[in-house]
């Protein structure tokens, strides 16, 4: 089905129209349309246009008026001020528009006109050592920009850069191969995926724990262990061996936490830094030969004007370090080596915490320096803040350590339980279905709460609040439509959602229907900036609109008789399937029933 334009659309086109009827030489003018409270609609194009053609700006709007055409979309237009256009569409506008949406399975929403390949770089944990609450934006964010990019047509490739290379691998296949049994599973092989992956956790703490005692005490082993870090990067085949051991527990442990966060992530997405080690000497050679880097003090560095430590020296972003290690910049260029070339990536997107911005400026700007990334091929950092707990700290224990991102999970879904047992007592629940709604409630609190918040900025990571029915919290979305849901299974036989363009609307109508005709050009603007909370933020006030429509207008006994009854059903099932498509794409689930 072809895209349908929005209200907005239309009524620009129709003052376009008439601009170019009314005041020719005016040319191609913007009549500059935007949402308002005074109407509708406000267009304020006529101040600039006055000024180009040196004419009084509330005569020049009141030609622009008696040119345009009558019709069923502008009900109401009037000149005020220095020849602003105030303007109300019909209520007819308004459900002719909606009905034509409902009828589209994407209710409305376009295609990009130009879709291109994006690599969205997220949730990045690191092998052999456990998730904390530092990873949970990554990893949040991350899949709520995938799935809102692919909704807008663009190819979207998932790539999880998990942290699986480096010395530390040394001491931990030393210590297995001296003992031998420490990551042996002892459950029951059919033990579901949560179980299995605290399991790996368990075996990969324990180790690492034993390990790290046994180096910083044992000279022997600790030499041992660097020997093994030789051979690890030599490509000797028993340590790869064990070294993919230590990858696949971790992986079972990191699936069974995305399956907690209701996402999915698959083998082929996840390429860590390891997979491109066969890079970077290449990528070493290319930058040298290229003169983008230089050799300096036996490292191979790239230098930028703008940035100096406290010193005044520049600090430069080492690829090579003097002994011939290679840096993390050395992995990062050669991925964007791999994702242009390869891929055939148009943008690169890396959701990562705002404290890595240097870094990540400085290896941009190198690709773009050597010809990695140009005008057609660009890179983004989408970098976020941190969790802070209720007091503005960075979120920690009493203990004052990092908290285990399952422990904050499951205490999420306890809470969201517990309000979903008080709530639910008339619906006739079973103690399954209160758990899988508890679950569904308390993960989609924390996204929520996460993805309500412009990434760039830190928030305060508050489960009462985000388990609460009032207030801006995904709760609050999910009550509203299981409350829909409600009301559409209690229409009575032949009330139907149906559309009638020939009722009056009540102001709660207007501006729920006015809202929902938003939602198209809100999913552009937010997959143009790759900003999820500003789609929070539509669904939250498309929850608060419907919520002043259920309070002053009764549905299923519609003063109005069935017709009425028929358009507020429609009213009802158009905002139900915009919150869900919405919540859907910030990855949250909407329950049935609540």
């Amino acid at each position: 089905m072809a895209s349908v334009p929005s209200l907005a659309a239309t009524v620009h086109q129709r003052l376009a129209d008439a601009l170019s009827a009314a005041l020719p030489e005016a040319g191609a003018a913007d009549p500059l349309l935007r949402r308002s409270d005074r109407a509708d609609f406000q267009a304020n194009g006529m101040l600039a246009l006055a000024k180009k053609l040196k004419g009084n700006p509330r005569e020049l709007a009141a030609k622009v008026v008696e040119s345009l055409p009558a019709g069923d979309v502008i009900a109401d237009i009037e000149v005020s001020g220095p020849g602003f256009l105030n303007i109300t569409v019909s209520d007819e506008a308004i459900v002719k528009t909606l009905a034509a949406r409902a009828a589209d399975a994407r209710l409305g929403v376009p295609h990009a006109e130009n879709p291109g390949t994006t690599v969205v770089d997220y949730a990045q944990p690191n092998v052999a050592k456990e998730m904390h609450v530092g990873h949970l934006r990554s990893a949040v964010i991350g899949d709520a920009v995938v799935r809102i990019l692919e909704f807008a047509g663009e190819k979207v490739v998932r790539r999880h850069h998990i942290g699986d290379w480096g010395t530390q691998f040394g001491m931990l296949i030393q210590y297995l191969i001296e003992h031998p049994h420490e990551l042996d599973h002892k459950a029951d092989p059919a033990q579901d995926q949560a179980a299995s992956g605290e399991e790996a956790m368990s075996n990969l703490n324990r180790l690492y724990k034993a390990a790290r005692a046994l180096f910083d005490s044992d000279e022997e082993f600790k030499e041992r262990s660097r020997r093994r870090v030789v051979d690890l990067q030599a490509g000797d085949e028993e340590t790869l061996a064990l070294w993919r051991k230590f990858v696949d527990e971790s992986k079972l442990y990191f699936y069974s936490v995305f399956d907690k966060l209701d996402m999915e992530i698959h083998d082929p997405d996840v390429v860590g830094e390891s997979g491109y080690n066969d890079m970077l000497a290449e990528t070493c050679r290319l930058l040298e030969e290229s003169g983008v880097a230089v050799r300096s003090e036996g490292a191979l560095c790239v230098f930028f004007d703008d940035v100096k430590g406290p010193d005044g020296k520049p600090v430069p972003l080492i690829v090579q370090k003097s002994d011939g290690g290679f840096g993390y910049a050395a992995t990062d260029l050669s991925a964007i080596r791999d994702r242009v070339r390869n891929l055939q990536a148009d943008s690169l997107v890396y959701v990562v915490d705002a404290r890595q911005s240097l870094h990540f400026k400085m290896v941009f700007e190198t690709a773009r320096r050597i010809g990695w990334l140009d005008e057609k091929t660009h890179a983004y950092q989408l970098a976020f803040g941190t969790v802070l707990g209720k007091d503005g700290k960075p979120f920690k224990t009493r203990e004052g350590e990092t908290v285990r991102l399952v422990d904050l999970l499951d205490e999420a879904i306890d809470r969201a339980t517990a309000v979903v047992r008080e709530k639910s007592e008339n619906l006739g629940l079973t103690e399954e279905e209160i758990a899988e709604r508890g679950a569904q409630v308390g993960i989609g609190a924390v996204k929520y709460a996460d993805l309500s918040t412009s990434a760039a900025r830190d928030y305060k990571f508050d489960l009462d609040q985000m388990v609460s029915l009032n207030g801006d919290t995904s709760v609050y979305l999910q009550y509203a439509y299981a409350r829909i849901q409600s009301i559409l299974r209690r229409a009575e036989a032949g009330q139907k959602p149906a559309a009638h363009p020939e009722l009056p609307l009540a102001p709660a109508e207007r501006a729920l229907g006015l809202h929902l005709d938003q939602f198209a050009e809100t999913l552009k603007e937010v997959a143009a900036g790759y900003e999820p909370h500003k789609l929070a933020a539509y669904l939250y006030q498309l929850a608060s609109h419907y919520t002043t429509f259920y309070d002053k207008c009764p549905v299923l006994k519609a003063e109005g008789g069935p017709a009425q009854v028929e358009n507020r059903l429609f009213l009802c099932d158009l905002t139900a399937r915009t919150l869900h498509q919405g919540m859907n794409l910030l990855g949250i689930r909407t329950p049935e029933r609540l």
